[in-house]
C-alpha cells in the first residue's frame, strides 16, 4: 500500500525514543530512566482550577488563540521573569503542548525550499517538522568540548542565502547545556546581519541550576524576529494537560493561528483554566521542584564520577549526557544491551542527532531511591563491560 502513502512521511523515521522504548514494555522489573516526564503530580491548586472548571460547566471551545485571562498571565509571567512585553490580545497563543507550537511555528516561516539551522543534540521532533513543511534541515553538530553551545563560528558556516530559521533548543534536552546571557549575544548579532528568525525553545526554562534563563528574546534587536516557545510540562509537571504557548510578533501569530484554527481549533479549555492557577500561584511549586531536580542531578553526576564515567555536566532541564565511547559500542547497543541485562532502560544518544552518538541520554525526572538503585546496576554492568 506504500504507493498511496506520502513519499515525505514515508521517508521520516520513527522517534528513536518511541522505538527503544517499546522493548520496555515488554520487560518486568525495569528501571526507566528515559522518559523526559516529571515525577511529581500535578500540584493540587493547578488541579482543583482545572476540576472546577468542570464542575462550572466551563467545557466549550475558547477563542483560536485561548482564554484571555491565560494570555494574560503568561503575558505577565514573561514580563516578571525576562522583561519582555508581550500583548496578549495579538502577539500570544495557547497551543497543545509546546510540540504544537514549533509546527506551526516552522510552518508559518518558510517557503519551499527554505533552510533551518538545527543545533543537534537537540529533541526529535525539529528536523520531521522542517522537512512537513517544505523546507530544509541544516544540522549543526553541537561538540562537548563547547558545552554543547552554538558558538557563533557555527552558526556563520551554516547560514546560505536560503536560510530563514535558526532553532534554538535551550536548555537543552538531550544535554542539560544552557546558553547564557554573553552567548545569546554574540550569535544575535549575526542573525540580526543576517536577517534571520529564530525558534527559542524555552520548555525547561524554569529549571536551570547556575544562571537564571536568559531568553534571546530579550536581547536587543531580536523580540522582532523571535518566536519563544514555552508551556506547562516540565515546569508545572502537567504533561497530560498538552498545554503551551508560542509569543511573537502579531504578523507571525497571526498566521500561525490561522494554521491552528484549521488543524486544532483550539487547546483543551479545563487544561486553559487551570494553566491560570499555575501561573498565579504556582512559583512556589516550580522552586521545590527546581530543588528536588538540582538534587537528583548532583547525585547522578557524583555517581558517574566515581565509576570514572565521562559525564557533561548540565546546568538545565531534568537530563544528563554521559559519555559511553570507551566501551567501543554504539549508543543503541549499549543501551540494548544495559537492557537486557540488568533492567536500567535510558535513550540512545543517537536518537536526538549524528552528533549525539556515544552517549546516552538519563533523566533524573525519578526519586532519589530509584536513581541509587539504577546508578548501582549500571556501576556493576561498566565494571564487567572494562574487564
Amino acid at each position: 500500500m506504500t504507493k498511496e502513502l506520502s513519499n515525505k512521511v514515508i521517508s521520516i523515521k520513527p522517534s528513536g525514543i518511541r522505538k527503544f522504548f517499546d522493548l520496555v514494555s515488554e520487560m518486568k522489573d525495569v528501571i526507566s530512566l528515559g522518559v523526559g516526564e516529571p515525577d511529581f503530580d500535578t500540584p493540587w491548586h493547578i488541579r482543583e482550577e482545572g476540576i472546577y472548571s468542570l464542575e462550572k460547566g466551563r467545557t466549550f471551545y475558547t477563542s483560536n488563540s485561548g482564554l484571555k485571562p491565560l494570555r494574560q498571565e503568561i503575558s505577565n509571567y514573561i514580563k516578571r521573569t525576562q522583561n519582555i512585553i508581550y500583548n496578549p490580545d495579538n502577539e500570544i497563543m495557547v497551543t497543545v503542548g509546546g510540540s504544537e507550537a514549533i509546527d506551526i511555528g516552522i510552518r508559518a516561516l518558510v517557503n519551499d525550499g527554505d533552510e533551518v539551522i538545527i543545533p543537534q543534540p537537540s529533541y526529535v521532533s525539529y528536523e520531521p517538522c522542517t522537512i512537513l513543511a517544505n523546507a530544509k534541515p541544516v544540522i549543526i553538530n553541537l561538540k562537548a568540548e563547547n558545552d554543547f553551545r552554538l558558538t557563533p563560528q557555527e552558526l556563520i558556516n551554516s547560514i546560505t542565502n536560503k536560510t530563514k530559521i535558526l532553532v534554538l533548543p535551550y536548555p537543552n534536552n538531550p544535554t542539560g547545556a544552557i546558553m547564557e546571557r554573553s552567548d545569546l549575544e554574540k550569535i544575535s548579532k549575526i542573525l540580526i546581519e543576517k536577517d534571520i528568525y529564530v525558534l527559542s525553545d524555552e520548555i525547561y526554562s524554569e529549571l536551570t541550576y547556575k544562571n537564571k534563563h536568559v531568553s534571546i528574546a530579550s536581547i536587543e534587536g531580536m523580540q522582532e524576529r523571535t518566536i519563544l516557545i514555552n508551556g506547562f510540562s516540565k515546569s508545572y509537571a502537567m504533561t497530560g494537560w498538552r498545554l503551551g504557548y508560542a509569543c511573537a510578533p502579531k504578523d507571525i501569530i497571526s498566521q500561525m493561528v490561522k494554521i491552528h484554527q484549521f488543524t486544532i481549533m483550539c487547546a483543551p479549555t479545563t487544561s486553559q483554566y487551570a494553566a491560570v492557577s499555575a501561573l498565579k500561584n504556582g512559583d512556589n511549586d516550580v522552586n521545590v521542584m527546581r530543588q528536588s531536580y538540582n538534587q537528583r542531578r548532583r547525585f547522578l553526576l557524583n555517581a558517574f564520577k566515581e565509576m570514572n564515567v565521562e559525564c557533561f555536566e548540565p546546568f538545565g532541564a531534568f537530563y544528563v549526557f554521559p559519555s559511553i565511547k570507551e566501551f567501543g559500542m554504539t549508543s543503541e547497543e549499549f543501551a540494548e544491551k544495559l537492557l537486557k541485562e540488568e533492567h536500567i532502560a535510558a535513550v540512545p544518544g543517537s536518537a536526538f542527532g549524528q552528533s549525539g552518538e556515544g552517549h546516552l541520554r538519563i533523566s533524573y525526572a525519578y526519586s532519589i531511591e530509584k536513581l541509587k538503585t539504577a546508578m548501582e546496576r549500571f556501576n556493576h554492568f561498566v565494571q564487567k563491560l572494562r574487564k
